[in-house]
């Protein structure tokens, strides 16, 4: 009888083989499960693959069928959709930017000489016309110089008429008489000079107008060039507003303008009166300008939003801008379209002339179609529909 040998050796030797056959075990079965996912991902992607040529196969048959006979009835999946019809409407080009609005009868009047001013004539919000005394600076000194320089005119004038009946008698000599009629002149070239700066002691409105700030107060020394009165002409104003050097070759003289001003909520109609002719380096945008009429709610230094108009087309086709769609680099809409006893959706391609606000000018539909404007997302061509 042969007795059993037990010895360590033999027990790690088991131990070793056990642990080995686990790992082998847990690989395999790793392995296998990553198989059958990878077989399940396989098998999705081919099923898709085959619903998809499914579903194309179908659309085409069911097309075929409602071409060859428009009068059968095919039970088709229809997607419902919302459309429009067509109408050929007037559709304006303009630019929109924001100006503001500016007086060219907005007049800071200034003094012209130096002085204490002794009066202010007009208060503010006061209508005043051209050439009104708005203010005085004190002329007492310059008076008294004129009363001085008349009396020494009225003795050289008396003196000149006595020498000029001598001469005209032959009495005397010619430089006695030239004498007496230069001092004459010059004597009156003085006080015409005295006049005329006593005169601009007196500030005076250049413009007829509305006072609308006085600057200046009595007693005060005022010197030239120095703010007194500000007076607004309100009835000939005008909104200067930039726009875009895109738009340079669009825009002219007398094109119609749509002036939105929301502190009055309103909208005011328009024309351009000017158009610059240079670009500005920095902003890249040139100047027009808007007479606007007569309102006296208007205020200089408002703001306004100007829609100016450069071309009207009066039967154009416009659509939402939404529905316009890009495919392969061609912008396309979907019409409903009769097909036998079934509607489909017909793909266009169009061109867009132009965008203005949440509309687009297209050219390439006609009057009348049916435009898909609710549903026509994921829409392809031929797709049956139900409106």
């Amino acid at each position: 009888m042969t007795e059993a040998i037990n010895t360590p050796f033999m027990k790690f030797n088991v131990f070793t083989r056990i642990a080995v056959a686990g790992v082998i075990a847990v690989f395999l079965a790793a392995c296998s499960a990553t198989t059958r996912e990878d077989d399940k991902a396989a098998r999705l992607a081919e099923l898709k693959e085959q619903q998809a040529s499914l579903t194309k196969e179908i659309q085409k048959l069911e097309s075929e069928i409602s071409q060859e006979n428009p009068d059968s009835v095919v039970a088709v999946r229809a997607k419902d959709v919302g459309v429009s019809e067509l109408a050929v409407q007037k559709f304006d080009h303009y630019v929109q930017t924001q100006g503001h609005i500016e007086s060219d009868n907005n007049v800071l009047v200034s003094a012209e000489m130096m002085g204490v001013v002794t009066n202010v004539y007009v208060t503010e919000g006061q209508s005043v016309s051209r050439g009104q005394v708005l203010a005085q600076i004190d002329n007492s000194v310059m008076s008294r110089n004129i009363e001085y320089m008349e009396a020494q005119l009225e003795l050289a004038t008396s003196v000149y008429e006595r020498q000029k009946n001598l001469w005209d008698q032959k009495i005397g000599t010619e430089v006695q008489f030239l004498q007496a009629k230069t001092g004459k002149e010059s004597l009156e070239k003085q006080l015409a000079s005295l006049r005329e700066q006593k005169d601009k002691t007196r500030i005076k409105s250049p413009i007829s107008g509305t006072v609308d700030e006085i600057t200046v107060k009595v007693g005060e020394n005022i010197a030239p060039g120095a703010p007194a009165v500000r007076v607004v002409n309100t009835s000939d104003l005008k909104i200067q507003a930039p726009v875009s050097e895109a738009y340079v070759t669009d825009i002219k003289k007398g094109d119609k303008v749509l002036v939105n001003i929301s502190e009055l909520d309103k909208e005011v109609e328009a024309k351009v009166t000017f158009v610059s002719r240079t670009i500005d380096r920095l902003s890249r945008t040139f100047n027009v300008e808007v007479a606007l009429p007569s309102n006296p709610d208007l205020r200089p230094n408002m703001t306004a939003i100007v829609k100016i108009i450069f071309q009207s087309d009066p039967d154009a086709l416009v659509v939402p801008i939404n529905i316009v769609q890009e495919i392969n680099g061609e912008k396309v809409v979907y019409v409903a379209e009769e097909r036998g006893r079934h509607m489909v959706a017909t793909r266009k391609v169009i061109t867009v002339e132009g965008v203005y606000g949440n509309l687009a000018h297209v050219k390439g539909l006609n009057a009348g179609e049916k435009l898909i404007t609710v549903g026509y997302q994921g829409l392809n061509d031929g797709d049956y529909i139900k409106i």
